[in-house]
Parts: C-alpha cells; sequence; structure tokens
C-alpha cells in the first residue's frame, strides 16, 4: 500500500521540539471512535495505546458522550474551582458509592489539579506534613511524572535530567526482583531503615507503582506489595501507591493493589477516572491525614466538572458491577497466549503484564522501536517502554472487544515477524 505522506509542516516549524508521540506515528488524526483512530485521509488505525491508559472505555465512548453533551447543552457549570457544583457532587456521591465502600476504603478525595504529576505533587506534600520529614523512597524504574518532586521519585536518567537542578529529598530501593531473585525482598531498605550510620534518613512516605508502566511493565508480585505495606507499617512511612496508570481497572480490579489485599495511605489516580479522556485527577488518602489548611494546595483547573460528568457516568456504567474486571482478565487472558506464542517463536523475545497491560520484550532494544513503527505502517498504534525502549507496550482500551484484540494481535505478531 502506498501512503501518501500529509503535510507536516505547521507541526514541524512551529511546534516545539520537545513534541514525541507523533514522531512514531507520523500522520495527522481526524476523528476516532471506541478502538479505533482515522487520520484525514480515511486510513484506519487499531488504538492499543488508548491515549497512554487514559482511554480505558475507548475513544469517544458514547454513553459517556452523551452525559457530556446533555450537561454542555444545559449549560451546566464548566469551571468551577473548587467550588460546590452539582456535577461533583454526583461525582463524590457516585465514587463513595461504587468504588469506596464497596472496597470499604475511608478515604477523603481531594482534587489536586488535572494531571497526574499533581496528583503525585500532591501526595509527596501531604506526606511530608504530615511526617515532618523530607525524605521519600521510591523504586527502580519508577515513572510519577514530569514536575520537579514527581522527577525526584522517577527512575529514568532521560527524564530526570530534563529537571535542569539537582533532583533531592528522594532515595530509589530496587523494585520486586531487580536483583533476579538473588536476595530476600527488602533485605537493603531494612537494613538501611535499621543503621543509624547508612546516610537514608528516615523517609516520611513510599511511593510505588503496582505495575511500572514506563518502565517497562514491570510486575510487583502480591507478596512483595504486602511485604512493603508491613515495611512501611513497621517503620512509620506512608505508603503511596501511584495508580494513575494501573487504577480504574487496567490490570481487572479498580485498584491494581486490590489483589494484593492491602491498603495504602495515599492513592493517586488521573488519567481514566474521567473516562473520556478529559484531565482530571484525585488524590485519596486517610482521613486522619487531611491536615491540609484551607488553600495550602489549591489549582485553578481543579474543578473540571464536564470531566466530573463523564467519571460519574463511567463508574455507573461499568463498576456497578464485577462485569468490568471480568471482562478485562478475560481479555488478558487472550493477550498472554498470543504473547506466549509470539515470544516462543522469536529468539531474545519475552513478554509480562496483567489484565490489559502487556509488554513484549527484547534483547535487543532497537527491535522494539522497528516492531512498533512497522506496526504503525501496518494500522496498529502501539509504543516502547522500559529505560531503554526495549519492550513494545500494549494498553488497549477495556472495552475492545475479542475480534478487534486478535486483529491487534494478529498485526503485531505479522511486524514482529516482519522485522526478524
Amino acid at each position: 500500500m502506498t501512503i501518501t505522506q500529509p503535510d507536516m509542516s505547521v507541526f514541524t516549524t512551529l511546534e516545539s521540539e520537545v513534541r514525541s508521540y507523533c514522531r512514531g506515528w507520523p500522520t495527522i488524526f481526524d476523528r476516532a471512535r471506541g478502538s479505533r483512530m482515522y487520520d484525514e485521509d480515511g486510513r484506519t488505525y487499531l488504538d492499543f495505546f488508548a491515549g497512554a491508559g487514559s482511554l480505558n472505555y475507548g475513544h469517544n465512548n458514547p454513553v459517556l458522550k452523551r452525559a457530556l453533551l446533555d450537561y454542555l447543552e444545559r449549560d451546566g457549570v464548566t469551571h468551577g474551582l473548587d467550588m460546590s457544583t452539582t456535577a461533583k457532587r454526583a461525582f463524590l456521591e457516585t465514587f463513595r458509592g461504587t468504588v469506596l465502600h464497596p472496597r470499604g476504603l475511608d478515604y477523603k478525595v481531594m482534587f489536586p489539579g488535572p494531571t497526574g504529576t499533581n496528583a503525585v505533587e500532591a501526595a509527596l506534600k501531604l506526606a511530608r506534613k504530615v511526617k515532618g520529614r523530607e525524605s521519600i523512597v521510591s523504586f527502580t524504574n519508577a515513572f510519577h511524572g514530569m514536575s520537579l518532586g514527581a522527577l525526584a521519585v522517577t527512575g529514568n536518567a532521560f527524564k530526570r535530567a530534563g529537571a535542569g537542578i539537582p533532583l533531592v529529598h528522594g532515595t530509589p530501593m530496587p523494585f520486586d526482583d531487580y536483583l533476579d531473585g538473588r536476595t530476600p525482598d527488602f533485605i537493603w531498605f531494612e537494613r538501611l531503615l535499621g543503621d543509624a550510620g547508612s546516610g537514608l534518613n528516615k523517609p516520611a512516605a513510599v511511593i510505588v507503582e503496582t505495575v511500572q508502566g514506563e518502565g517497562g511493565i514491570n510486575v510487583a508480585r502480591p507478596e512483595w506489595l504486602r511485604g512493603l505495606a508491613d515495611l512501611c507499617k513497621r517503620h512509620d512511612m506512608l505508603l503511596i501507591v501511584d495508580d494513575i496508570q494501573m487504577g480504574c481497572g487496567r490490570t481487572g480490579a479498580f485498584f491494581s493493589f486490590e489483589e494484593a489485599g492491602i491498603v495504602p495511605d495515599i492513592v493517586t489516580l488521573s488519567k481514566s477516572i474521567s473516562g473520556y479522556g478529559l484531565p482530571m485527577s484525585l488524590a485519596l488518602f486517610s482521613p486522619e491525614l487531611d491536615i491540609w489548611e484551607p488553600g495550602e494546595h489549591n489549582g485553578t483547573f481543579r474543578g473540571n466538572n464536564p470531566a466530573f460528568v463523564t467519571a460519574a457516568a463511567a463508574l455507573d456504567t461499568y463498576w456497578s458491577d464485577g462485569g468490568m474486571e471480568k471482562q478485562t482478565l478475560a481479555r488478558g487472558e487472550q493477550v498472554e497466549t498470543a504473547l506466549r506464542q509470539l515470544a516462543a517463536e522469536h529468539t531474545g523475545a519475552a513478554y509480562r503484564g496483567r489484565g490489559l497491560v502487556w509488554g513484549l520484550t527484547f534483547e535487543d532494544p532497537e527491535r522494539a522501536t522497528a516492531v512498533c513503527r512497522r506496526a504503525f505502517e501496518l494500522g496498529l498504534l502501539v509504543e516502547t517502554s522500559g529505560p531503554q525502549s526495549e519492550v513494545v507496550k500494549l494498553l488497549p482500551a477495556l472495552t475492545v472487544t475479542p475480534e478487534e484484540l486478535d486483529e491487534g494481535l494478529r498485526t503485531l505478531t505479522r511486524a514482529v515477524r516482519e522485522t526478524d
């Protein structure tokens, strides 16, 4: 097939060099529905990236779109700072009734700003305020955002270097299986905490992803997470789970930590919490941690009321029973079966994941980039992750059909074979 190159001149001449995703997908997208995107020439792409996990219910989900259009057509409040609005009330009531109470969670809800990194900054600030300590422990290959506090607990050297200043008060520890199972879990962390000569200031908190998405689809075992929660409790450290990409059902359950049976002190949510790709984030925390003074942490765009509307509709539609979780786990088994076969066919390939987040890894980092490039040419959108971009990352919408999933996996298989 001959693909006509679109006129990208306005992007290349006017937009900053910092742009990234568009370089891997050199076309001009025009519309999207469900798991499909269409460029301005009408070419169809199957989307296995889903807005980096922001579109768990697909593009322009019709149920959510109807709720949004109805709200806008009646002149519902669009921008509300942190004022009380009917849209916010409906979201809070739905979130409490659909997510928190069924799981026995007694969290307070904070709206820290529109993005995930806003939620992380709020979580770190609150942990330091509560404990009166500065140090935060994070993990190797972690990613928590691009603002300075979040970068200080992020592992990727390239992203950290963009800060331009020293990133302080963050200490990395080995993530699960970072040392290939050669040492007991937390032996280094525990030793540093117990040694007055270690040089580790007592941390206020530990921040962790249950599955490291940007770090390469590194999956923490439930027993490792339980051990971490116990360690935090014994040493008077708060446990923060960053569920920005892996929450909202990405791993099966609404929260990715549910499988481990732990209850974090603080949880950050963003990406798919709005359900429609609209900017929105939450910081959830135990009531006794809510020691904020009014206005002590604020922001102009905390009250994105259209996002509250679509978020409430998403919870009502997909989380009023256990159907979404069961469907996601079934779709995950479908992906795992295909990736197992694919990895067996190609030397140096392996796979890992949970629910509907999966990674196909290659010993040669350039191979993953080549696979993603060929997949795009074949009409499939996938991206790389990992410290060397050595992982092909699969994040299909949770609403993807079995047929669409098969189609995408067949395309991926072809892309791998054609770059062998």
